[in-house]
């Protein structure tokens, strides 16, 4: 079977914004605030991936088989970018989640 990186960067993707649709609800991908976090880790992402996946020195290997072949900028695979948004957007909702339970059971203990 081929595209197995590719299907799961697609999922991903899909599986924590409904995740944060349907479960968590926390508006977070209503706040600009969120979008102008994810465009500053996207502008280091870029750089360091772009590091990892270059072609005379690559340090990160994909096989052609489990990738789209679809490579912007320079040589960083497409699928790359599905699975930053789903990893940063996952953390920042469950951060959101939990906080408030955080704070309850810190001033429980005081």
């Amino acid at each position: 079977m081929g595209g197995e990186y590719t299907v799961a960067a697609i999922a991903a993707p899909l599986a924590v914004v409904a995740l944060e649709l349907w479960v968590l609800r926390t508006g977070l991908l209503r706040s600009a605030r969120y979008w102008l976090t994810m465009a500053i880790a996207f502008a280091f992402q870029v750089p360091v991936d772009g590091w990892l996946t270059r072609p005379d020195a690559t340090v990160v290997h994909y096989d052609d088989a489990a990738i789209s072949g679809l490579r912007v900028p320079w040589h960083i695979p497409v699928e790359d970018y599905g699975f930053g948004f789903a990893l940063m957007t996952l953390t920042l909702l469950l951060w959101l989640k939990l906080r408030p339970a955080r704070a309850a059971e810190r001033g429980a203990d005081d």
